[in-house]
C-alpha cells in the first residue's frame, strides 16, 4: 500500500521525536494503537452487520418432503409429515392463484408497470381489489403499463 522504506520511517520517527518531545511519543504511540484497534472493530462489525442483512432478505430452502414408503407395518393411523401438512404450509412462497373471470382480455395491478393476458399465471397471483381490466392492449398501453414479458399479450389485427 505505501512503499515506505527504512529510511522513511526513521525519518518520520525524528520529525515525532522533534514535534511531540521524548516524554509525550510513547503516549501518542498508544492511543494511535487505540485508534487502529477501534476502527479495525467497527469495519469487521459493519461488514458483519451488512452480510447478515444481505442473509435476511435470502429465502430459505424448501424442505425436501418425506418419501412415502409402502410397507407391511404401516397402520392407518400412520401419517407422514407430508400427509399431516396443507400445501400452504409445505410450501409457503407459492401464492394463491385466484381466477381470472370472463370477459375484459387483459389486466394489470394498480401498483404495477406490466399488464397481463388473462391467461398468464401471474396475472391469477393479483388480488381482486388490485386489479385494472383492460379490453384491448391499446388501452393498457395508453394508462401506462407496459406488456408482460413471459406472456407478451398481443391482438390479432383486424
Amino acid at each position: 500500500m505505501f512503499d515506505i522504506g527504512l529510511q522513511e520511517l526513521a525519518l518520520i520517527f525524528v520529525i515525532a521525536l522533534l514535534v511531540f518531545g521524548p516524554k509525550n511519543l510513547p503516549q501518542l504511540g498508544r492511543s494511535l494503537g487505540r485508534a487502529m484497534r477501534e476502527f479495525r472493530r467497527a469495519s469487521d462489525e459493519f461488514r458483519t452487520t451488512i452480510e447478515t442483512n444481505l442473509k435476511i432478505n435470502e429465502p430459505d430452502p424448501l424442505p425436501e418432503p418425506a418419501p412415502v414408503t409402502a410397507s407391511s407395518e404401516a397402520t392407518p393411523e400412520h401419517v407422514t409429515t407430508a400427509e399431516a401438512l396443507p400445501e400452504s404450509v409445505l410450501n409457503p412462497y407459492e401464492t394463491q392463484a385466484v381466477p381470472v373471470p370472463e370477459g375484459e382480455a387483459y389486466l394489470a395491478q394498480r401498483s404495477a408497470k406490466l399488464f397481463h393476458g388473462r391467461d398468464c399465471g401471474w396475472a391469477r397471483r393479483i388480488a381482486e381489489p388490485e386489479r385494472l381490466y383492460f379490453k384491448r392492449v391499446a388501452e393498457a398501453r395508453e394508462a401506462g403499463f407496459a406488456p408482460c414479458p413471459v406472456c407478451e399479450p398481443w391482438e390479432p389485427a383486424g
